[in-house]
């Protein structure tokens, strides 16, 4: 079983019997680290030349997960701020779409979101409605 090293202490928020002092296994962010080192468009703008990471340091991963924690927080944060706008205790995708769009940070998820939530609303129409789309 692999250790934790020293400085992984800095990030880490507890420690779960789960995953260790991460609360998102490492394993499939560095699997997700890789695959997506692999799509040349993303990483060096289509230039090619790119066959994936070959290797990930074992800090890496660390961080992401960290970063990954705290992204979801955050969007968790103002999710639930639009639900208790809406004076409700659930929290719906409409309020996870409201915080997206309410909240400059988070305009890189806007096409994603809205287009989730126009399949939702057509879906709930019926076919009379595709308009929307």
């Amino acid at each position: 079983m692999r250790q934790a090293r020293p400085y992984s202490a800095m990030f880490a928020g507890g420690v779960s019997a789960r995953t260790g002092p991460h609360a998102l296994p490492l394993a499939r962010i560095k699997k997700i680290m890789k695959r997506s080192a692999g799509d040349s468009s993303v990483v060096d703008g289509g230039g090619g030349g790119g066959g994936g990471a070959r290797m990930i340091s074992g800090e890496a991963p660390v961080v992401f997960s960290k970063a990954c924690e705290l992204f979801i927080a955050e969007l968790t944060r103002r999710a639930w701020a639009a639900t208790l706008e809406g004076k409700r205790r659930t929290v719906h995708k409409e309020d996870v779409a409201a915080a997206v769009q309410n909240t400059d940070l988070f305009d890189f998820l806007v096409d994603v979101v809205t287009a989730d939530l126009v399949d939702v609303v057509t879906a709930d129409l019926g076919d009379d409605h595709t308009d929307y789309k």
